[in-house]
């Protein structure tokens, strides 16, 4: 049977340097496409989304789709699993078949008439008005150490493998109140990393939902935009921190959702965009 695909894959690529230009061994980060299928209890298995990612945790990344999508419920989901319907088996492992505990209709989920890529969180969605998913503010939690932001992107990076190998992904990690790593989740696309550790929360401990996020940190290694946001606030996540800017639609989101935002989170200094009662603050 045909293994699942790899992170990175391996080519040859030509060096070139001031002095010389010699061919070498290089790995790239791998990108393919994934189709998230949906089933109901006695249902056939139906088509929702196709997704550009870095194969691994295949499963998570589904999962947090689909929820952070706000197509299902994370209690609701029964099973997750590659499609043994599929009959070639390198197709296989790019379609995962999420089972739910409720039946599915196809009216539930948004019409997505092109795929969506590795680059961008909501293309492939039918109307504006599908861009975004209802949630309740996150709530009120014990305030963060205003001096931990600082410490968390070279804890991020520091978990990067597949970065070291390729140079090509962008990385999102989840974070408990003292700064402890609960997920660090690597991909191509931004929005898919962060969709990996959210399915990460809803399947960690047999499907069951995580206690509340609020306290908790995501930090992401690139910058912040709305879809990111939301998807943190989905979630339950109290605080997102980034190494780069936040986008206008992003900070207006954190403000409405009750979520702490901050950017450029670059040495020993950051800046605070919204509910910045979140944290400790140490000046």
């Amino acid at each position: 049977m045909t293994r699942s695909p790899r992170p990175e894959t391996p080519i040859r690529a030509l060096k070139v340097r001031p002095d010389r230009a010699v061919e070498l061994p290089e790995q790239v980060v791998t990108e393919e496409p994934m189709e998230i299928r949906v089933a109901g209890p006695g249902q056939d298995a139906v088509p929702v989304a196709v997704t550009m990612r870095t194969p691994g945790h295949d499963f998570e990344l589904a999962a947090g789709f689909l929820v952070t999508e706000g197509l299902i419920r994370p209690g609701h989901i029964a099973t997750v699993g590659y499609c043994d319907a599929v009959a070639d088996d390198e197709a296989r492992y790019n379609t995962v078949t999420v089972g739910v505990s409720v039946a599915w209709s196809p009216a539930a989920a948004p019409a997505r008439p092109f795929a969506a890529t590795s680059s961008c969180g909501i293309c492939g969605k039918a109307s504006i008005d599908e861009v975004e998913v209802s949630c309740p503010v996150v709530g009120p939690a014990p305030p963060v150490p205003a001096s931990l932001i600082p410490q968390l992107p070279a804890r991020l990076r520091r978990a990067q493998r597949v970065f070291d190998r390729t140079g090509g992904l962008h990385a999102a990690g989840l974070f408990d109140p003292t700064g402890a790593v609960a997920c660090i989740r690597e991909d191509v696309g931004r929005h898919n990393a962060v969709d990996k550790v959210a399915g990460h929360t809803v399947l960690d401990g047999g499907f069951a939902p995580r206690p509340p996020l609020a306290g908790w940190v995501l930090m992401v290694s690139g910058r912040v935009s709305f879809e990111i946001v939301q998807k943190a606030a989905v979630c339950g996540i109290g605080t997102i921190a980034a190494v780069s800017a936040p986008s206008s639609l992003a900070v207006t989101a954190a403000q409405r959702l009750g979520v702490t935002l901050a950017g450029f989170v670059r040495g020993e200094t950051y800046n605070v965009y919204s509910h910045a009662e979140r944290l400790v603050l140490d000046c």
